[in-house]
């Protein structure tokens, strides 16, 4: 459910391109990634600028000479892509990355974290908490995708109620929870609701939803592993 949509240079939060940031290396101590849409966005910005040749030839060089962490072996997957070289890749969420970096060595200068315009706050307040320096840059934009409800209208009349229902992300439960409630209506308690993370399980938990399962590693398998739990448990 998620689009990417380049922010124009005048709404950046610091009034620049964020390919201005991505090309100036010396003035940060390293990147941060906490999503695969984040490297998607920060690679197609070099390609909508026809930047890609300054990348190869200097940029990802400077680059590798820092640290680049990650969240998930996805994402380090689209890092190892583009040139760099990734750490924190199991670190497994937003959470457990922060620890991580908060356990190394300080940075004299800023990291810089590409996100998107709705991005999680745990990250960003351990590392002021810790007085490690980090600048933010948005790079996409999450929006619902059209065919949602559709696509939700049809599982249901195909299928009727699912035994489960996985989210991956905050947005995409403010974006489907809607549609599922009117379309479940009484029968939504015999739904398993799965999270990939802690931060998706937290919304869930605040939109008064039961959290069955919490994936321990956002990996098909770590999910995979949670859901087949969830499912062979009792109900009550």
């Amino acid at each position: 459910m998620k689009v990417l949509l380049l922010k124009d240079p005048k709404e950046d939060d610091c009034g620049q391109d964020p390919y201005i940031r991505l090309s100036h290396p010396e003035g940060y101590g390293g990147l941060i990634f906490t999503s695969p849409r984040a490297v998607e966005a920060a690679e197609l910005c070099l390609e909508k600028d026809n930047k890609t040749e300054v990348w190869k030839h200097s940029l990802k060089e400077k680059w590798n000479a820092k640290t680049v962490y990650v969240v998930g072996n996805a994402t380090a997957s689209l890092v190892n892509k583009i040139g760099l070289n990734a750490e924190g890749a199991n670190c497994g969420n937003a959470e457990k990355l922060a620890e991580y970096i908060c356990s190394r060595e300080s940075p004299a200068l800023p990291l810089l974290f590409p996100c998107g315009t709705v991005k999680g706050e745990i990250l960003p307040q351990m590392l002021k908490d810790r007085g490690i320096p980090m600048e933010s840059i948005t790079v996409y934009q999450k929006v619902p995708h059209p065919g949602i409800q559709v696509n939700l209208n049809s599982y249901y009349a195909k299928q009727g109620i699912p035994a489960s229902i996985t989210f991956f992300s905050p947005s995409g439960l403010a974006y489907s929870l809607k549609h599922i409630q009117e379309l479940s209506g009484d029968n939504i308690d015999r739904i398993k609701f799965a999270a990939i993370g802690p931060s998706t399980a937290r919304a869930l938990a605040a939109q008064g939803l039961p959290v069955s399962c919490t994936a321990e590693s956002p990996t098909p398998q770590g999910l995979a592993t949670g859901l087949r739990l969830a499912l062979e448990a009792p109900r009550c």
